[in-house]
């Protein structure tokens, strides 16, 4: 099977070349991504029906007790026996291969992902299907790019592509697709490579509309008219949906870091699982991914969220939604690190049009200024959300007008948006997604000077082969070693590997020429502790910093164990930095 692939490839790169190339390749790209998006989510319709089939809405149902915690124990076994590979945090996963600039995405993501999040999610965990989907999307861009042998930057133009796909494939939103890849994969392009990733959105677009029908995913009724009385409510509504995300945010990240404490896969399932299937036996809409929920709110239904629940038949619809609000990160986190498979793109919007209904019915219960349409409030909530959780305005903006038709809210939806993401930002400056990387000096950034550090690679600008001064060396016989080399700077090393300190040619001049103290003198009477030592886990932000601080053209190297690895010149990083800009900047 591989070596047919391969000869296709040879052929069409023998056909098709430079620009040509890639634009097949992103065609391509996108008529695969569709076929995937189509494949999740009509697995997760068909498994999330199959198993609530015939319940009674009028009460609870005790089968929620169990079917989420099955769902994830399923992931996880799949995960961990078939996979065997970490398929979590899929936009995550995404980010970390670009910031490397290896653009390699292991195959197994081109369906993986598509598996076990559609068991994760048809049985209830409370998660979204398009991350993963995203992640698919860039390892089938991956992959190709690999079959193909196509160059690092094109590889990653790739990836990219199939993300945008993906979005474009899942929310039939091309225009969303193409601003995710912007805005939140951080790709530094040019105007040549948007018509590979337009490609993409577009093909992805086009068959999902051929297969499923030109209809929004949502369909709103009656959403009526943006008035300006509405722009103080909804400066409101952007700053408590800020406030929301950040507890999101803060929580998400709280609950992963308890939970990555916890040895053993069982003992993760048994914890997340009950705390998951009681959640959602509670409140039956934390159920999948909560777009009927969606759907309910936009029609102008509230009381239907009531049906399988405890609070079934009474008046308790606002207090239910106030503990969705609190409830959901939880329901969410507890999906993922117990071992389930899925994303925070359902998740944010559940959560905004829950925000957006509660925020219109207080408002419009106290009477304050004028009344808020719960319809626009929702469709408000909903872009405001996902823009402060993904650090995305532009994405959600368009997303917003696409899933739902409501291109007449876009003045509305950029001010929400706007105050929303300013929120956050004062207490979070990175997305949910690249807070990881971001931590490690990892993450590809929009400044030019940060990304091109991040790109580059410590290892390859150490000089592990420079001449290593034992600490019983003479005078003599360093001056017979300085007389052969180019170096002005040396590290003493023991013959444990530690390093001791640092000789110059400028702080032993003064003995440099007196013979009589060839013999009396040793390197370790000679040297100087190093002003900066960099550690081999250290960022090229930090180096560079520490190049700037010290004032050396050289400092040392040394590994997690403190044992000294080599040296790294001034000159050899600023020439490794040039050659990262050119190769950066190129088309």
């Amino acid at each position: 099977m591989k070596e047919h692939l391969l000869k296709i490839a040879r052929w069409l790169k023998n056909h098709f070349r430079g620009k040509q190339l890639i634009v097949l390749l992103s065609f391509l790209v996108g008529v695969f991504t569709a076929f995937a998006a189509l494949v999740l989510k009509n697995l997760i319709e068909l498994i999330e029906s199959l198993l609530t089939h015939g319940f009674d809405i009028t009460h609870i149902n005790w089968l929620y007790l169990v079917y989420p915690a099955i769902g994830v124990l399923l992931s996880a076994l799949f995960i961990r026996h078939i996979v065997r590979d970490d398929i979590g945090h899929g936009v995550t996963k995404i980010l970390f291969s670009i910031s490397r600039r290896q653009g390699r995405i292991r195959s197994h993501n081109c369906w993986s992902s598509v598996i076990a999040s559609s068991i994760t999610i048809g049985f209830g965990g409370s998660v979204g299907a398009e991350s993963p989907i995203v992640l698919t999307g860039s390892a089938i861009g991956s992959s190709l790019g690999r079959l193909f042998r196509v160059d690092q930057k094109t590889l990653m133009l790739l990836i990219g592509c199939g993300a945008a796909g993906a979005i474009a494939g899942i929310f039939k939103a091309p225009f969303a697709g193409l601003l995710f890849t912007l805005e939140v994969l951080m790709l530094d392009l040019t105007m040549a490579h948007l018509v590979p990733l337009l490609v993409s959105c577009v093909t992805a677009s086009i068959l999902t509309f051929a297969v499923s029908g030109f209809d929004s995913m949502f369909v709103c009724q009656d959403v009526g008219e943006f008035r300006i009385v509405y722009v103080w409510p909804v400066i409101l509504l952007g700053v408590a949906c800020g406030l929301i995300s950040l507890y999101f945010t803060k929580v998400t990240n709280a609950i992963e870091s308890l939970f990555r404490k916890i040895k053993g896969l069982y003992l993760k399932w048994l914890i997340g699982g009950i705390i998951l299937s009681t959640l959602v036996f509670f409140f039956p809409i934390l159920y999948g991914e909560g777009y009927g929920t969606i759907n309910v709110l936009l029609n102008g239904n509230p009381d239907d969220l009531l049906n399988n629940s405890p609070f079934y038949g009474t008046h308790l619809l606002l207090v239910m939604l106030g503990c969705i609000i609190l409830f959901k990160a939880l329901a969410t986190t507890v999906t993922t690190s117990a071992g389930g498979c899925g994303g925070l793109f359902a998740p944010s919007l559940f959560l905004g049009c829950i925000t957006g209904f509660v925020f219109a019915t207080l408002w419009n219960t106290w009477e304050l200024i004028t009344p808020m349409p719960a319809t626009i409030s929702c469709l408000l909530g909903m872009a405001a959300v996902m823009a402060a959780v993904m650090h995305a305005p532009l994405t959600s903006i368009f997303l917003i007008a696409e899933i739902t038709g409501g291109y007449d809210l876009l003045v509305p939806l950029m001010l929400v948006t706007v105050i929303s993401y300013i929120t956050i930002n004062i207490f979070e400056r990175h997305s949910i997604y690249s807070m990881r990387l971001a931590q490690k000096g990892e993450l590809v950034t929009h400044h030019k000077d940060q990304a091109i550090l991040t790109l580059m690679n410590l290892d390859s600008v150490i000089d592990k082969y420079c001449i290593r001064i034992p600490p019983a060396m003479t005078l003599g016989e360093l001056v017979h070693i300085l007389a052969k080399e180019k170096e002005n700077i040396f590290p003493v090393v023991d013959g444990s590997g530690n390093l001791r300190g640092m000789i110059t040619l400028a702080n032993i001049r003064k003995v440099l020429f007196r013979q009589e103290l060839y013999a009396v003198f040793t390197a370790e009477q000679l040297m100087e502790p190093a002003s900066d030592i960099i550690s081999i886990t250290s960022t090229m932000t930090y180096v560079m910093d520490s190049f700037e601080r010290s004032g050396t053209e050289v400092l040392p190297v040394i590994d997690e164990n403190s044992r000294f690895v080599g040296i790294i010149h001034k000159t050899a990083l600023f020439e490794a930095y040039r050659q990262t800009l050119v190769d950066f900047s190129e088309e």
